[in-house]
């Protein structure tokens, strides 16, 4: 079972350790202690949590497209070069960076500042695991 600190529970969810900690206090979030006493949150019952503080914005209609991962956002950075763009999109907590043909972006309209869809097809996702994690 995984488990974790307050702080780092805190952090995966972009609040502050004493809104964890309400959270525990309240009973929206199951808590122990480990061996040196430090409290720790259970992973299974944090990534439930997660799902339930997620209020990504509504995306509207998309006609025609297989991708189910669609997350709205604000256009933070394109850097351009002759054949390619690289477009940073920033959805809520979320940076996303997706590499295109510069006639896509420039098609799009893409710029900082402009409002944009990232659809992201789920057999190209990768996910891994932080660095000293089991």
């Amino acid at each position: 079972m995984a488990q974790m600190r307050v702080s780092d529970a805190a952090e995966l969810l972009a609040v502050s350790p004493d809104t964890i900690r309400r959270w525990i206090d309240g009973g929206r979030l199951e808590a122990g202690r480990d061996e040196r006493g430090v409290t720790v949150i259970d992973g299974a019952g944090l990534a439930r949590v997660a799902q339930d503080v997620a209020h990504p914005p509504t995306v509207g209609p998309v006609h025609d497209e297989s991708a189910r991962n669609r997350m709205r956002g604000i256009v933070t950075e394109v850097v351009r070069d002759t054949v390619m763009a690289q477009v940073s999109l920033q959805a809520g907590p979320f940076r996303i960076v997706s590499l295109m043909s510069r006639e896509a972006a420039d098609d799009l309209g893409l710029e900082p500042g402009s409002v944009a869809v990232a659809s992201i097809k789920s057999t190209n996702v990768i996910i891994g695991t932080p660095g000293g994690s089991p």
